[in-house]
């Protein structure tokens, strides 16, 4: 089906007629016309923090929402909305917001849009993705399950300025978790709870607002009411999502683009031969694994899944598919040392032990997202057949192989997930703990309970090395019981035009309001 707009002139022109600057490709620095060319490899499935999925809808909640704390220039926290919290007890937070907050559209935003967004987020309704973080405010997780109003969690707003959140127990990290709490404007949405996040009716306090949407593009204008707005430089933004990782570095490779997300993967030696210094990776929270469904025989049996995990080179997969510009890993949590080589030996002895071997190959499907994983999937195809596992590759749309995952309907998917800016290596190992976003291949039983248990406790945990010993713990059952396969810490790519500044080489340039054009 044709999108409403044919090109980026129309899109652009129709932008125009919402007060935006019409602008060209070659807009000039500085200027209110400059504009930043975006392209991401897939679209959010929304732009509502409370209901979004995805990483990429992560990712553009940074530039249109306003958090309650925010993350630092070096990926720490620093004050957002609010300017200073405290807590003596680690269970009782006061958080003080900025004086004289606004939102895009000029009205007040006070304490009271904060519990009323609190609300929101543990209304059944809803579904708020991250509520995993969430549930240490006093009666979120009875708010959830529908045992009591939202309206009776225990966060308050004493005097416009001032938020408190009483936690059933101590969360030293709270603070940290608040970076992706966006309060959310309350007299835009309840008149319109399923539109206001279209452009027409789009109020927001984050840097920049929506001002336009077509499928797969979206057109971002600064917003002069944000809180820090002096700070923001760049007036506009265009984002095109491209989900082929070869049609977007042509694009940029074209002009077309200033930043471009996740080049090909694997082909990391041909890209910085074509790039070169526009090509950058950054250290990044970022796990590849083998998602498992220990739902389904045979992959219920341990024995199995070790001889999977004891059959793959990982080195292989590090060294030639990413020209060591990722670490092969058997852990979730970064390790210094390299994970020992293939046991071909042990991986058929644990298969034949299950029952399976050249006389009765075992047969699974590999789940995959189409469109630049293919060659990892090869290798790891390649791997599995020295010991008699044949694989058959399903490659799929991502939003496609995430809905299979969710119903049960996978034997095995090659899954990745980016900790974006939250760079504390132990947030690698909150997916899978309870109510995770990656705790979804069924594992179950005694030693999935001591492991939520722990993964508890070290939420609980204010002493930084003692949450890290308890995440630590939790980690190695996650790893005997090989609930996962764990392959790579990948760095991330991205390929920057040289006309765009104010990007560090700490982090990642997720945080567009931080840019500026030459």
């Amino acid at each position: 089906m044709r999108t409403p707009f044919a090109n980026r002139r129309e899109f652009l022109a129709a932008a125009s007629a919402l007060s935006l600057a019409a602008c060209s490709r070659n807009a000039g620095p500085g200027g209110d016309d400059a504009i930043l060319r975006v392209a991401l490899a897939s679209a959010p499935d929304t732009l509502d923090p409370l209901r979004g999925q995805l990483a990429v809808s992560a990712l553009m909640f940074k530039q249109l929402h306003a958090p309650l704390t925010e993350y630092a220039p070096s990926g720490g926290v620093a004050p957002g909305l609010a300017d200073g919290w405290r807590s003596d007890d680690g269970q009782l937070w006061i958080f003080r917001l900025n004086p004289d907050l606004v939102w895009s559209d000029g009205t007040p935003l006070t304490s009271e849009d904060v519990v009323w967004t609190a609300q929101r987020a543990v209304d059944p309704m809803t579904g708020f993705a991250d509520l995993g973080d969430f549930f240490a405010v006093e009666g979120a997780r009875e708010a959830v399950a529908g045992e009591r109003p939202p309206e009776d969690i225990a966060v308050e707003a004493p005097d416009p300025r001032t938020v408190v959140f009483r936690l059933n127990q101590p969360v030293g990290l709270f603070p940290v978790f608040m970076r992706e709490f966006y309060p959310l404007p309350r007299h835009a949405i309840e008149p319109a709870p399923e539109a206001w996040t279209r452009a027409a009716g789009w109020v927001s306090a984050g840097p920049y607002v929506l001002a336009a949407h077509e499928e797969g593009r979206y057109l971002l204008r600064r917003n002069r009411n944000f809180h820090a707005a002096q700070s923001v430089s760049i007036p506009q933004i265009e984002v095109e999502v491209v989900e082929n990782a070869e049609a977007r570095a042509q694009r940029f490779r074209a002009g077309e683009f200033d930043i471009c997300e996740q080049p090909p993967a694997g082909e990391i030696s041909a890209l910085k031969a074509e790039f070169g210094p526009e090509l950058h990776s950054f250290n990044a929270p970022t796990l590849t694994y083998l998602k498992l469904n220990h739902s389904r025989a045979p992959l219920n049996d341990l024995r199995v899944r070790q001889a999977i995990s004891l059959s793959i080179d990982r080195a292989f997969l590090s060294d030639t598919l990413f020209d060591a510009e990722a670490s092969p890993t058997e852990t979730v949590i970064p390790a210094d040392a390299r994970p020992a080589p293939a046991d071909l030996d042990t991986a058929g002895a644990l298969l034949a032990a299950a029952g399976y071997g050249p006389e009765r190959p075992l047969r699974l499907d590999l789940r995959l997202i189409a469109g630049g994983r293919e060659r990892m999937a090869a290798a790891i195809m390649r791997d599995l057949a020295r010991v008699h596992v044949e694989l058959n590759l399903v490659p799929s749309e991502a939003l496609d192989m995430f809905a299979a995952v969710d119903a049960g309907d996978f034997d095995l998917s090659l899954s990745r997930f980016d900790r974006g800016l939250k760079s504390d290596p132990n947030f690698m190992l909150q997916p899978f703990g309870p109510d995770g976003f990656a705790d979804d291949g069924g594992w179950s039983g005694l030693v999935r309970e001591d492991f939520d248990l722990l993964m508890t406790q070290a939420r609980a945990t204010i002493n930084a090395n003692a949450r890290a010993e308890l995440y630590r713990r939790a980690e190695q059952l996650l790893l005997a019981e090989q609930a996962i396969v764990p392959l790579l810490h990948e760095r991330t790519f991205w390929l920057i035009g040289d006309r765009v500044e104010g990007w560090r080489q700490e982090i990642p340039p997720m945080l567009w309001r931080d840019l500026d054009l030459d």
